[in-house]
C-alpha cells in the first residue's frame, strides 16, 4: 500500500496538487502556522492579460500575538473578494468550453460568507473533487510533526514562489493564442477549459515530483 500524502488544503489547489489528490490518499496538514506567499490564500488562473493571482484578504494579528495558527486565520471580509473573484473568474471564462457547465454550482462559494480561510478552502477543495467525480479524505493532522515518517510529505507544494519539478500536458486554453500555455494554474483553469475531461488528464500525469 502507498503511504499516505501530507498537504495543505489550499484554494482551489493547483494542477499538480489535484493530480496527486485523484490518485492518492491524503492526510491534510491543519495544525501547522501560517504563512505569506503560499497557495493558502491564493490561485492562479489565466486572464487577457496573462497568469493572474486571486488572493484572499486576511486579518493579521501582531503584537504580542505573533504567529497564528493557519487554523486560526480569519478572512477579512470588510474587502469584498468574493465578489472581486467571481468577477474577474466570469470575465476570464465567460468563453471557455465549459464555464457555466460548472456556473451554478460554482456560484455560492462566491457569495457565502466565511469566516475562517480553512473553512474556506476545504470548501473550494471539496467542490473541485464533486466537479471531478473524486472520493475525498477529508482526515486532517491532529498534531504538527515537522519530519513525519510512513508519510510522504508534500507540504512544500504550498510554497507559491517555488517552482515543481512538474510540466504538465498542454490543453487548450482561452487565451492560448495570445499568451501560450500556461502550466499548473488552478484546478478551476483545468476544469473551465478541459470539463468532464479533466479528471483522465489529471491521472495520466506524471507524479515523479512526489518522490522528491
Amino acid at each position: 500500500m502507498e503511504p499516505l500524502i501530507l498537504l495543505h488544503p489550499t484554494y482551489f489547489p493547483t494542477i499538480a496538487t489535484m493530480a496527486v489528490v485523484s490518485r492518492r490518499k491524503c492526510l491534510w496538514e491543519v495544525c501547522d502556522y501560517y504563512q505569506k506567499q503560499t497557495f493558502r490564500n491564493r490561485t492562479y488562473i489565466c486572464t487577457d492579460q496573462g497568469k493572474h493571482m486571486l488572493s484572499i484578504p486576511i486579518q493579521h494579528v501582531g503584537g504580542a500575538q505573533g504567529k497564528q495558527y493557519y487554523k486560526d486565520v480569519k478572512v477579512d471580509n470588510q474587502y469584498p473578494w468574493q465578489r472581486q473573484h467571481w468577477r474577474t473568474l466570469q470575465t476570464a471564462y465567460r468563453a471557455s468550453p465549459f464555464f457555466e457547465y460548472y456556473e451554478d454550482e460554482l456560484a455560492p462559494i462566491y457569495h457565502d460568507r466565511f469566516t475562517y480561510l480553512l473553512d474556506f478552502n476545504f470548501r473550494s477543495i471539496e467542490l473541485a473533487c464533486e466537479f471531478l467525480q473524486l472520493g475525498i479524505s477529508l482526515s486532517k493532522t491532529s498534531t504538527f510533526d515537522p519530519c513525519p515518517s510512513d508519510i510522504t510529505d508534500m507540504r512544500f507544494m504550498v510554497n507559491a514562489k517555488k517552482s515543481l519539478p512538474f510540466t504538465p500536458t498542454s490543453y487548450t486554453q482561452v487565451f492560448m493564442e495570445r499568451h501560450g500555455f500556461l502550466g499548473n494554474l488552478s484546478i478551476l483553469d483545468l476544469l473551465f477549459n478541459e470539463g468532464t475531461a479533466a479528471t483522465a488528464y489529471l491521472q495520466e500525469l506524471s507524479l515523479s515530483f512526489t518522490d522528491a
